[in-house]
């Protein structure tokens, strides 16, 4: 019996930076909208992914 291949990680860490860097950068466009919400629980929940 063989054992499951081990998963890998899609993201990098610096990835994580990336994507909170444009996703801070996106919020300043849709800052007035409803969605601006759930963009900004995006860029603190990626902030703690340091």
């Amino acid at each position: 019996m063989t054992e499951p291949a081990r998963s890998r990680a899609v993201f990098s860490t610096e990835d994580f930076s990336l994507l909170r860097i444009a996703v801070a950068e996106y919020l300043q466009k849709v800052k007035d909208t409803p969605d601006s919400v759930k963009f900004a629980n995006l860029y603190h929940r990626l902030g703690r992914l340091r």
